[in-house]
């Protein structure tokens, strides 16, 4: 990766979509807090400072010393970024009397302003901010209005620093900002000068090449689970040290029905060495009378790492763990503020405990889940790999919800088969992200025939989502859904009634658990 840019979040909600366009732009970009030494990045082309739910005027505001920063390289700061240039540069922030969020037009106001290069007049942009820029510091010019804020848009005067600083009031990440990606285009390309070609042959070549010199001729042993990360992770590295890479791939018991004879004879055709074990009964067994999801997740990984430890040791000289970890997991295990706020705990980010004694290689760290199913398919991966819906680590545990027995998980497996099955025969499964039954821990009344009934609730869950970082529900046809819970009620004793999730991430999860 010789061409990186660098992102530094100060915790806005907007952060990773900075990223999804850069990577859409062909642009190699990585996420780091704030607060990252610099050290850590002095390799990146170009930074941009991201937005943030705080003010700089608050007396608890995310700070970092920019002085040490402009010059040394191009800098796009967006909001937040902005307001802390221009309070730490001599210019001067307010408070708003009122809140400057939603739509709003761009006037250009440099018209050889390099970052508005192909602009449309008037171009639409998105305003989220509670502080206005009042006046900027020396030694920047004034790029760009809109008819409510004097200072939209500004950047470093020619000679003020070695490479320009250029500063945003609004959002350019965001759809609702029209042009937003051209003006992205614009800082990476014509202001950075990158050549914008990161696609997915070409990490497949800079990455081969790396775990070829990180791992030599040490052996390395992969957990797989059937879904894409970890068999897109299996194929790279098979790619880069073939026969010295072991794959073990667990059944857990909490997989979807038949899950796990079908997932390995699916793996017959790659040529990966794949060793199956059934440890169900120990995982239902540790899990017997727990119901709290965050204890249900670290057991699972606890047992995980057990019965992987006892396959591991089976295998002699092995000196490395791959595992299929991807950015959203990272990003989600990760926050500025530390981790006493992240969102939930990925048992597979990490890497296992010390007692392993294995490093640690995750190819595919820093990828999204579009991008894996784009290496994927340059890898020569089948449409039964690359298209999976992806599916919980944890497994059905965190769709069963509440106390696990092995009863409520067989219900699960039935729902899920049904509804999972009528998606393909519809058409549907490859329309949409994912899709899954969500056992509730709620019974109701029904009747079948003459019978009172006194049963569970299923939950269907389906959305739309291009890396899992923010979904909608998807709008499946009544018919469709009509027929998926007839059948489910008719088939499988224990569940009379089925409802529809339409819920959105956020403030959702795509997971009830």
């Amino acid at each position: 990766m010789n061409e990186k840019v660098v992102i530094l979040d100060f915790g806005s909600q907007y952060t990773q979509l900075i990223a999804r366009r850069l990577r859409e732009l062909n642009v190699y970009c990585e996420i780091y807090p704030y607060n990252k030494s610099a050290e850590n990045y002095k390799d990146a082309k170009a930074i941009i400072l991201s937005g943030s739910p705080f003010s700089v005027l608050d007396d608890n505001a995310l700070y970092v010393d920019l002085k040490d920063m402009f010059g040394t390289k191009p800098v796009l700061c967006v909001c937040y970024g902005a307001q802390l240039t221009a309070k730490q540069l001599g210019g001067e922030v307010l408070k708003s009397e009122k809140r400057e969020y939603g739509k709003a037009s761009l006037n250009v106001v440099k018209e050889d302003c390099a970052l508005f290069s192909g602009l449309h007049e008037k171009s639409q942009i998105w305003m989220s901010h509670g502080d206005t820029i009042s006046k900027i510091p020396d030694n920047f010019e004034i790029i760009g209005t809109t008819d409510d804020i004097p200072v939209a848009a500004y950047q470093s005067k020619v000679g003020a620093f070695e490479h320009g600083v250029y500063c945003l009031q609004f959002h350019p990440e965001v759809t609702h900002s029209v042009e937003g990606s051209r003006i992205l285009e614009n800082f990476v390309k014509n202001i950075v000068g990158l050549a914008c070609d990161w696609t997915p042959t070409s990490f497949i070549d800079d990455k081969v090449a790396d775990l070829k010199d990180a791992i030599g001729d040490d052996r390395v042993v992969l957990g797989l689970s059937g879904g894409v990360d970890s068999t897109v992770a299996a194929m790279l590295i098979h790619r880069a040290i073939g026969e010295k890479l072991y794959c073990v791939f667990i059944d857990n018991g909490l997989l979807r029905k038949n899950e796990f004879e079908s997932v390995l004879d699916s793996y017959k055709d790659l040529g990966l060495n794949v060793i199956g074990i059934d440890a169900g009964s120990k995982f239902l067994s540790e899990l017997n009378g727990v119901s709290d999801p965050e204890t249900k997740r670290k057991i699972i990984g606890r047992v995980f790492i057990e019965v992987f430890q006892e396959e591991a040791t089976k295998i002699s000289d092995v000196k490395w763990l791959a595992q299929g970890t991807i950015y959203p997991d990272v990003i989600e295990s990760v926050s500025v503020h530390g981790p006493s706020v992240t969102i939930k705990s990925h048992h597979n980010v990490g890497g296992l405990p010390d007692v392993l004694k294995l490093k640690i290689v995750e190819p595919l760290r820093m990828l999204f889940k579009d991008e894996v199913r784009k290496v994927g398919k340059a890898l020569g991966l089948a449409q039964s790999f690359i298209g999976r819906h992806p599916f919980p680590g944890p497994g059905l545990a965190i769709r069963v919800l509440g106390e696990i027995t092995e009863e409520k998980v067989r219900l699960c497996q039935e729902a899920d088969a049904i509804y999972i099955n009528k998606l393909k025969e519809h058409g549907w499964y490859d329309q949409v992200w994912q899709a899954g039954a969500i056992l509730l821990p709620v019974k109701s009344v029904g009747v079948m025939g003459d019978e009172r009934t006194y049963e569970f609730t299923v939950a269907l869950r389906c959305v739309n989502s291009v890396d899992g970082m923010t979904a909608e529900w998807s709008n499946l046809p009544y018919t469709l859904l009509a027929e998926v819970s007839s059948e489910i009620i008719n088939s499988v004793k224990g569940i009379n009634r089925v409802v529809y999730d339409i819920s959105t991430k956020p403030p959702a999860t795509i997971e009830w658990e």
